[in-house]
C-alpha cells in the first residue's frame, strides 16, 4: 500500500516539477532582464493595485503602470513603436485596438496557464484571453434622483426632465464611446438607435474625455446622470457615493485583453505578470473592485452583477471608426 502511495505521489511530483521549474526559470530570465514589468493600459490604477502588489510579492518583480484612456494608451504605444523605441512589455486594451495593432506586428499572441479556466469564447485565437469585459450602461447619483424617478431604459434617458443632468464621452474623441453609439442597434433596433442617438445630441449632454471622469463628476453630483461603466458604481459606492446604475434588459460593452509587445524590452517579466494576472487569484481581486471578469464563476460585488446580460460591440476598422467620428461631430457639436 505504502509502496503504491509512493508510485503514485512520484507520478503526480514528475507532473508538478516541470509547470513549477518553468515558473521558476521564467522568473529568473525576467529578473536578469531587469526585475520589471512595463504596463500601459485604460484600467483604473486602484483596481489593478491589489494584484499587482501580489504580483510582486510572489515574484520578486517589479510592474510599472503608465494609465490613460484606451484611445490615448493606443496614441503612446503608436508613437513609441513607430519611432522604433517601443517601452511598454504588455498593454492592458479592447479586443478593438488589439486587432489594430496585431496587424501591425504590434504584439503577439500569448496564451497563460490559466486560459484553460476561461470560456472557450473568452479566447481569442489570434490574440489570447479575454479577461475582462467593460460593461458600459447608465449611472446615477441616488442621493439626487431617487430610483423610482431615475430612467429605466435607454429611451427614458432622453426625456426633457433629464437634460442639462447628463454627462458621457465625447464620442468625437473616445473611441470606446464612438463604439457604443455605432453598436446600439445590437440591444435596439435599427430605427430606434438612430433616433436615441439623434435625441441624446439633443440632450446636449457634457461631453468629457472618457468614462472615468464621467463616473467620477457623477459621484460627486455635479452631473448626476453619466454614461458610464458599471463597475464605477461599486467603486465609488465604496468611497461614500450614493451610485446606481439602470437595470437595462442587455449591457453592450467592449472586452479586454492583456497583450505582450512584440519588442517587449523585459518579455520574460511580461510572460510571468501576464501568467499571474490570469490567475484565479488575481481575477478575484480584479473583480472585487468591481470589474466583470471571465474567468468562470468569478462575478463583482455589483447587486445583480450575475444577471446582466453582456453584449460585445461591433469592431469597427479605421474608415468606420473616421465614418461614425463624422457623423456625431455634426451631431454633438453643432
Amino acid at each position: 500500500m505504502a509502496s503504491f502511495a509512493a508510485v503514485v505521489f512520484s507520478f503526480l511530483f514528475l507532473l508538478w516539477v516541470p509547470a513549477f521549474s518553468q515558473d521558476t526559470k521564467l522568473i529568473e530570465a525576467a529578473k536578469k532582464e531587469g526585475g520589471k514589468v512595463v504596463a500601459y493600459g485604460s484600467l483604473q490604477a486602484d483596481i489593478l493595485e491589489p494584484s499587482k502588489k501580489a504580483f510582486e510579492k510572489k515574484t520578486g518583480l517589479a510592474l510599472e503602470y503608465w494609465r490613460a484612456s484606451a484611445t490615448k494608451v493606443m496614441d503612446r504605444a503608436v508613437n513609441e513603436y513607430r519611432a522604433g523605441k517601443p517601452l511598454f512589455d504588455v498593454l492592458f486594451i479592447p479586443s478593438n485596438e488589439a486587432r489594430f495593432l496585431l496587424k501591425d506586428g504590434m504584439i503577439v499572441k500569448y496564451l497563460p496557464p490559466a486560459a484553460k479556466d476561461f470560456p472557450k469564447e473568452a479566447v481569442d485565437p489570434d490574440i489570447g484571453v479575454i479577461h475582462r469585459r467593460a460593461v458600459i450602461g447608465v449611472a446615477f447619483h441616488s442621493g439626487i434622483i431617487k430610483p423610482a424617478d431615475a430612467p429605466k431604459s435607454l429611451e427614458e434617458l432622453v426625456h426633457p426632465k433629464y437634460k442639462g443632468k447628463l454627462t458621457m464621452p465625447d464620442p468625437t474623441q473616445h473611441s470606446t464611446t464612438t463604439q457604443w453609439l455605432a453598436s446600439l442597434y445590437k440591444i435596439l433596433d435599427k430605427e430606434k438607435s438612430e433616433k436615441f442617438i439623434r435625441d441624446l445630441a439633443a440632450m446636449k449632454p457634457v461631453l468629457l474625455e472618457s468614462l472615468a471622469p464621467t463616473a467620477e463628476r457623477v459621484s460627486t453630483g455635479e452631473t448626476p446622470i453619466a454614461i458610464t461603466q458599471l463597475n464605477s458604481v461599486y467603486l465609488y459606492s465604496q468611497k461614500g457615493a450614493p451610485l446606481d446604475y439602470v437595470r437595462l434588459s442587455k449591457f453592450l460593452g467592449d472586452q479586454n485583453l492583456l497583450v505582450l509587445g512584440s519588442k517587449a524590452l523585459h518579455p520574460s517579466a511580461a510572460k510571468v505578470f501576464i501568467d499571474y494576472y490570469h490567475s484565479e487569484e488575481s481575477m478575484k481581486l480584479i473583480a472585487k473592485a468591481g470589474e466583470f471578469v471571465t474567468r468562470i464563476g468569478i462575478y463583482p460585488p455589483l447587486p445583480d452583477a450575475d444577471k446582466v446580460q453582456f453584449i460585445p460591440m461591433d469592431e469597427l476598422d479605421e474608415k468606420g471608426y473616421a465614418e461614425k467620428k463624422s457623423e456625431y461631430r455634426k451631431l454633438f457639436l453643432q
